[in-house]
């Protein structure tokens, strides 16, 4: 049986899921914050020890302002509403992406809930905000050129200078919401991840399907390459 411990999850559909019931896409991003909470008090349950949630794109800039201004705000509050959650099922907080784009006060409030659930040893929770693989790699070069001086420069070289230097590599990743891609999302951590599709718009994604896929992974004859 496959040893699981890292899924991430591209969490589409909250603007379609808002359309289906004429409502604005705000109201979509508002109940998928709650299908979030969900998914994370579960995963933090079943054990597992990394889940990874791709929350806001690099290229989510290019949507409506006023839809960006609600993403930051909503972030801003649901961090403020959880962090008793997250001290209370032990899960540390984490991020990856680049922050220095957003207002003051929403980094400020990503930098306190680090630093307060710091301490907590169960599930680490990250959420990738203005976040691109791309972007990643990008800025991961940058910096091993400013503090390296190698004549050959490695992927552990390279691994060591990610956002996500300190996580283990994506063993299963889920997309919600019915498209088939990976839009940007940690290209280089997913080399072997298994992908697993479906239908169902993020704001219903239950811990029932979750479970059913963490199931099906469990059993697949995974080959890293070899035969």
């Amino acid at each position: 049986m496959n040893q699981l411990k890292h899924i991430a999850i591209i969490m589409d559909g909250n603007g379609r899921w808002a359309n289906l019931r004429n409502k604005k896409r705000i109201f979509g991003h508002k109940n998928g914050a709650e299908t979030v909470r969900n998914i994370t008090i579960h995963s933090s349950d079943i054990g597992l020890s990394y889940l990874t949630l791709y929350a806001f794109s690099t290229e989510n800039w290019k949507r409506p302002k006023i839809e960006i201004n609600f993403l930051t705000k909503l972030l801003d509050e649901y961090l403020k509403k959880e962090l008793e959650t997250y001290l209370k099922h032990n899960v540390k907080f984490n991020i990856i992406g680049d922050i220095s784009k957003f207002n003051h006060s929403l980094q400020k409030r990503i930098t306190q809930t680090i630093e307060k659930t710091a301490h907590c040893t169960g599930l680490t929770q990250t959420l990738a905000i203005n976040y691109g693989s791309k972007d990643e790699l990008t800025r991961a070069v940058n910096k091993i050129l400013k503090k390296e001086h190698k004549n050959e420069i490695t992927q552990e070289t390279i691994e060591n200078y990610l956002d996500t230097k300190n996580i283990p590599p994506v063993d299963m990743l889920i997309r919600t919401g019915g498209e088939k891609r990976l839009s940007n999302f940690l290209l280089w951590q997913s080399a072997y991840s298994e992908l697993f599709f479906t239908n169902t718009l993020w704001p219903d994604f239950t811990n029932i399907e979750f479970d059913k896929m963490i199931k099906k992974f469990k059993v697949i004859h995974r080959k890293f390459g070899a035969v």
